[in-house]
């Protein structure tokens, strides 16, 4: 191997190339270089020829690209040529709800299947041109494409100063269309005029300095199940089955969802039997088309080839789909950057490696906090803090990782979160606040909006409840100040109304320290994020990008400011612990005991069985403390979560700080500390509220009887403790007691009696 190597080093990744790194020699080197690299410390060591790439002699399963080489057995890459290092980090947002429909960020688009039933209820794209028709189903999507990307919201994406690049989400039928898309109707199909519109969007985009990654969120027999792959699939009506206890149109999804993206699934054994490589090829043709389509526009940032396969996808076959459409892509769009969902398996054990030495590939994954249990405040902070442990192993053993979507949402409140008209089985965990239902965005005349205020919550019927229900929607919890002494437990906000009084609303304050811990940990580790999502059509800023902007809750400007790089300063030093929480359930302590013992393989040891063996009590629940405490700390770095199935709960480490120490100048008094906590009004304070508002009470009543009664204006002025004040010159105090001028003083006396002479006359 004659090769000419030579290093450059750059903090946090470490890489080895070589152009002829399948020979044995050269893996010798490539070993000792990464030996090396160890021994340096964090930095890039990178083996490369002097021999220009088209020289390079090339591999019998080598294809070669405009800078690098393919490699097919082993899906790796040789001889990149960093052509477009990925050094800047992504900070967009998505444009979801547009291309690809969902019925809760557009929910006034399907208002109007309220009381349908099997035949005329769209839940998804696909039936929404279904059950519409092609011709109905494009006028309304013509209007909604027009209404909800428009230039000025691009343009004010891009002046937030805090924006670089948008994620498009997509469906494969824009470009290949089948069943209800390529249907047609006088000559009109769904999605007729679908591409203008995305040329409209890559256009303002381009003159407003914004990338675009073009994200295929909807496959040909859904990749995931959900109503954001296109199609809600394992969708069953139980009509039937119900009509004994109800007359109501009814349906089933969640308990029997499937995708059959990559074939048949069979839910007994999770597993696909048979693959269907003919879906397979339709989504890389959708891939290839989509690379020469846009392949030089300027704006493209590059590809997502398929958005959020679910878990079940199976491993081997993905990534030979990603490979090959990495491959597609760099054939026709070399630049392009080629991102790839982690099908909700964000595991080094899985990534790691995959793809090495491609240039301009990524990975995506999606984190969100909404379909977490009911916790503290400082419990979700901590959680987006501690997703900087995965984030840093997937860079570490993959590469560049993104966030590719992520928000604010604490809960599941949103109406229709799970789907038009249902609910995963026990969301919401609290009951949500319900505020008056949007008006329709895309104006009058859009048929079903606004809702009507005067029905209830109507059909169709799914496992779950949520909708609307006398024009009042669904839309979050509010966070309350808390009263209990202790911001940690979040037993306040657990107990509290779902709408906060304003005088304890809190939310403001929590959703701005939620936003910088998640852009710290989204920025300070990977390589970007996309927030989900630009916009909603109700008033939801846990889901909108542009209402966070306007509360607050997201800064306008510059990202890295010491709120937001400092922002998980505890969270990295360990400033928590994770302790038992009190009166728990004995099976749980327990469970979380073994969880503990497996997890660092001492259950069959001495010690694990000595603590297993200890009876149920307080001793037991001592040791599990203990146990749970150490683990926390020893492991929150790499993702470990303080929950212990419902067991455990965070805790903020004693300590005294200093308000004036330069150290925490950048922090928030009502972060952590106390000043969070609102108690409500001392017993003392209580008495004199009470005091004052009696004194106050009694004054103004004082004022208005001297006002409005002669009888007792006379007898307060003949007292001897006012005679003095009815001689005052001060015109504001004559004013306010209903004095008269002292010139006229003996006139009033002489009606006063002249008054009380008559009344005596008529009795």
């Amino acid at each position: 191997c004659h090769c000419h190597c030579h290093c450059h080093c750059h903090c946090r990744h470490c890489y080895c190339h070589c152009y002829t790194a399948f020979e044995e020699e050269m893996k010798i080197a490539c070993c000792i270089a990464s030996l090396l690299s160890l021994a340096l410390g964090p930095c890039i060591m990178e083996a490369k020829s002097s021999v220009p790439l088209s020289e390079v002699e090339l591999p019998v399963d080598g294809v070669r690209f405009k800078h690098f080489i393919a490699l097919n057995s082993s899906q790796t890459c040789v001889g990149d040529e960093h052509a477009l290092p990925f050094n800047n980090q992504i900070r967009g947002v998505n444009l979801g709800g547009w291309m690809v429909l969902e019925p809760w960020i557009t929910p006034s688009l399907f208002y109007q299947f309220l009381g349908g039933n099997e035949t005329t209820t769209a839940f998804d794209t696909s039936t929404f041109c279904k059950v519409l028709g092609p011709k109905e189903a494009n006028r309304q999507l013509r209007q909604h494409w027009e209404a909800w990307v428009t230039e000025d919201i691009v343009r004010k994406l891009a002046y937030s100063g805090a924006v670089n690049s948008l994620r498009l989400p997509v469906g494969d039928y824009m470009y290949t269309p089948y069943g209800p898309y390529a249907t047609r109707e006088e000559g009109v199909a769904c999605f007729d005029g679908a591409l203008e519109y995305v040329d409209q969007l890559l256009d303002w985009a381009y003159a407003y300095g914004l990338t675009v990654l073009i994200d295929i969120h909807a496959i040909k027999d859904s990749q995931n199940g959900f109503d954001n792959s296109g199609q809600a699939m394992g969708m069953s009506w139980t009509t039937d089955l119900n009509s004994d206890f109800s007359d109501s149109i009814t349906f089933e999804h969640w308990p029997i969802r499937s995708a059959a993206w990559m074939g048949e699934f069979d839910p007994d054994t999770a597993s696909y039997p048979e693959i269907n490589y003919e879906n397979i090829e339709h989504a890389l043709d959708v891939v290839s088309k989509i690379a020469k389509m846009y392949g030089n526009h300027r704006a493209v940032l590059g590809l997502e080839p398929v958005n959020e396969p679910w878990q079940f996808t199976p491993i081997e076959e993905l990534k030979n789909f990603y490979w090959e459409g990495y491959l597609r892509v760099k054939k026709h769009a070399p630049y392009w950057k080629y991102i790839m969902h982690d099908s909700f398996r964000l595991d080094p054990n899985i990534w790691g490696g995959f793809m090495d030495g491609c240039p301009e590939r990524a990975l995506d994954t999606h984190i969100y906090q909404a379909w977490r249990d009911p916790d503290s405040r400082i419990g979700f902070y901590n959680d987006a803090c501690g997703t900087k442990g995965i984030l840093a192993e997937i860079e570490r053993t993959f590469g560049p990782v993104i966030v590719g979507e992520w928000s604010l949402a604490t809960d599941n409140c949103a109406m229709w979160l799970n789907g038009f008209n249902d609910n995963l089985p026990g969301f919401p965990r609290l009951p949500c606040k319900y505020i008056k239902c949007s008006a329709p965005y895309m104006g009058d005349g859009q048929p079903g909006a606004p809702v009507d205020p005067t029905k209830p919550m109507q059909g169709p019927f799914g496992t779950g409840m949520s909708g609307p229900i006398f024009g009042l929607c669904p839309v979050g919890r509010d966070w309350l100040k808390e009263s209990s002494g202790d911001p940690q437990t979040g037993h306040d906000w657990v107990r509290a109304p779902p709408e906060a009084p304003r005088h304890l609303d809190d939310t403001d304050n929590v959703m701005r320290h939620l936003a910088e811990k998640k852009i710290n940990a989204f920025s300070g580790v990977g390589h970007g994020f996309y927030f989900w999502n630009f916009r909603t059509d109700m008033d939801e800023p846990y889901w909108s990008y542009m209402l966070a902007l306007e509360r607050g809750w997201i800064p306008n400007g510059n990202l890295g400011d010491d709120r937001i790089t400092n922002a998980c300063y505890h969270e990295d030093r360990g400033d928590f612990k994770c302790i038992l929480k009190k009166e728990v359930n004995p099976d749980g302590v327990r469970g979380a005991v073994k969880f503990i013992l497996d997890a660092e393989n001492r259950t069959n040891s001495d010690e694990g069985q000595e603590i297993l063996s200890t009876p149920d009590g307080d001793d037991f629940d001592d040791i599990a403390d203990g146990l749970i405490q150490q683990y926390f700390a020893e492991y929150r770095s790499t993702g470990a979560t303080c929950d212990f199935g419902g067991i455990a709960m965070l805790v903020e480490e004693n300590r005294t700080i200093d308000s004036n120490d330069k150290e925490y100048s950048w922090l928030d008094d009502d972060e952590y500390f106390p000043s969070v906590v609102y108690r409500g009004p001392s017993t003392v304070e209580l008495i004199l509220i009470i005091i004052l508002a009696s004194i106050f009470g009694s004054l103004i009543g004082f004022i208005v009887a001297m006002r409005t009664s002669k009888h007792f204006n006379r007898r307060v002025r003949e007292s001897s403790w006012f005679k003095p004040l009815s001689k005052s010159n001060s015109k504001v105090l004559r004013s306010s007691l209903g004095l008269p001028e002292l010139a006229n003083y003996d006139e009033l006396e002489q009606l006063v009696d002249d008054d009380e002479r008559n009344s005596n006359k008529i009795s």
